[in-house]
């Protein structure tokens, strides 16, 4: 038994499939007219359409943004997580690797023109702490997941994660710029100081009450001028570039350049930092 159609005419005028032109079809998309088979039939609110409207309708689709522009999460900070797991790892592998320490760490004298042209060490030295002080990690690993988890879903991943490596640089060049070329340093405090700062900044930019974390800050800041051992130069490098890239975020003008003024402000404020880096380089001869 044959279920073929008789009347070649029939055949002819027959609605078919525009991606399948072997399969009639007398559903039609409601988006544009044409028939669609059974595989391409996407069935949606305001009726049957075709897959590829669906798709067109999809790239039409605008982002969510966060409200400083940012791409939207799903609000789990991803970033704050890969970022204490790459420090205590860092961590742990100084506890069983002799001499990792002196490799990751920095100091002055490791950019000066006298010294070995090792550059990189001012943001390895941010992701290292001290092996014999826990409590070193511990705290700036704490301060991360606290600011983090506000901090990275209000400015997005990408924003988040050039804040806290910009933080961490800014940390290391005022260590540059003030501290003895010959004292070395390791640690996250400079990055953790930035969010701090971020923090402080993002909140009164939307006119949240920012006391509480003002007096935070002071307090953090002072322990370090208090106690021996601690780089203080590190903590106001952080916290002042922290501000500062902050405010490239909450105030860069609103509108369809908003993303891309933000990422000119960051990118000029690293070559500023850059620049810094190889005026404070010079002067650290004579400074030894």
């Amino acid at each position: 038994m044959s279920y073929g159609i008789s009347n070649p005419d029939q055949a002819l005028s027959a609605p078919v499939c525009p991606r399948h032109p072997d399969r009639i079809s007398y559903v039609t998309c409601q988006r544009c007219g044409r028939p669609a088979c059974a595989e391409c039939q996407v069935t949606a609110a305001v009726g049957t359409q075709c897959v590829d409207c669906v798709r067109e309708a999809s790239k039409n689709i605008p982002s969510t943004r966060t409200v400083f522009g940012g791409k939207a999460t799903d609000g789990r900070p991803l970033v704050t997580y890969i970022l204490i797991g790459i420090n205590v790892v860092v961590f742990g592998l100084q506890m069983v690797i002799s001499g990792l320490t002196d490799q990751l760490m920095y100091a002055g004298i490791f950019t000066s023109p006298f010294g070995p042209a090792e550059p990189w060490r001012m943001l390895t030295s941010a992701f290292a702490h001290s092996p014999t002080f826990i409590g070193h990690i511990a705290f700036n690993m704490y301060a991360l997941y606290i600011c983090g988890r506000v901090l990275e879903p209000m400015l997005g991943r990408s924003r988040f994660l050039a804040l806290y490596l910009v933080s961490a640089l800014g940390g290391s060049v005022a260590v540059l710029l003030i501290s003895s070329p010959l004292s070395p340093v390791v640690g996250a405090s400079g990055a953790v100081f930035g969010l701090f700062a971020a923090l402080f900044v993002l909140m009164r930019s939307r006119g949240i009450p920012v006391v509480q974390i003002g007096i935070l800050m002071a307090i953090n800041l002072a322990i370090g001028f208090i106690f021996p051992g601690i780089s203080w130069e590190a903590h106001v490098g952080g916290l002042v570039v922290g501000a500062a890239s902050a405010a490239v975020f909450a105030y860069a003008p609103k509108g369809p350049k908003r993303s891309a003024m933000q990422w000119i402000g960051t990118v000029l404020l690293v070559l500023l930092l850059v620049a810094l880096t190889f005026w404070g380089a010079s002067t650290v001869p004579l400074r030894l």
